[in-house]
C-alpha cells in the first residue's frame, strides 16, 4: 500500500463538497460579498443547502439578522475577484465597486444577485439549531436563476491554500435514479 498519514488539517480540500460561490447578503441598505466554498446540498424538493459561515465574518451576523442571502456561482472568469472577495472585509470595503461587479435586485429576498455569476439562488434561513454551535445554517433555496448561454460552466473548487480546481470536463453515466 503506497498511502501514507495525511495531515487532519488539510483534509477539508479532500472532500471539496462543490463550486466556491460568493454569497450576499445586505442589511439596512448596505450589501456585502463573501467567498464561500464549505456548503452541501442537503435536500432536493424543497431543495436545501447546508453552509458554515465563520462567526468572524461580516456576512456571518447580517445573514443571522435577515434570515436570508443569495449564493452567486462564478466561473473561472471571475477567478481572481473570488479570491479577493475573500481575502478582505465587508465592515471596511464596498466589495461590488472594488471587484466590479453588479448587484441585481433579487425577486423573493433583500439581497441581490451578481450578475457576472452563471448561478444565483435566492435563499432564507430555514433552520437555526445549528448556527450557535457550530455556525451552520440551513437555507432553503426560493429560487433559481441560471444563464443558459453558458453551456459548460467552467467553476472554481477550492482545494486548500490558494489552490482551485476547474470543472470543465462533463462525463455523463447511465443512472436509474429521477
Amino acid at each position: 500500500m503506497a498511502k501514507r498519514a495525511y495531515p487532519l488539517a488539510k483534509v477539508y480540500g479532500l472532500l471539496e463538497p462543490g463550486p466556491v460561490v460568493l454569497v450576499t447578503t445586505a442589511r439596512k441598505g448596505r450589501a456585502n460579498i463573501m467567498t464561500m466554498s464549505w456548503h452541501t446540498m442537503m435536500e432536493f424538493e424543497p431543495p436545501l443547502v447546508g453552509c458554515l459561515i465563520s462567526g468572524c465574518n461580516a456576512s456571518f451576523d447580517t445573514l443571522k439578522a435577515t434570515k436570508q442571502c443569495v449564493i452567486n456561482i462564478p466561473t473561472l472568469e471571475l477567478a481572481k475577484q473570488v479570491v479577493g472577495i475573500g481575502n478582505c472585509s465587508g465592515l471596511t470595503v464596498d466589495k461590488f465597486a472594488k471587484f466590479g461587479l453588479t448587484p441585481v435586485d433579487a425577486s423573493q429576498v433583500e439581497a441581490p444577485l451578481i450578475a457576472e455569476c452563471y448561478a444565483s439562488l435566492e435563499c432564507r434561513v430555514a433552520d437555526t439549531r445549528l448556527v450557535n454551535r457550530y455556525n451552520f445554517f440551513i437555507l432553503e433555496v426560493v429560487q433559481a436563476w441560471v444563464d443558459t448561454t453558458i453551456k459548460q460552466p467552467q467553476t472554481l473548487h477550492h482545494r486548500g491554500n490558494g489552490v482551485f480546481v476547474v470543472a470543465s470536463e462533463t462525463v455523463r453515466l447511465r443512472s436509474a435514479m429521477k
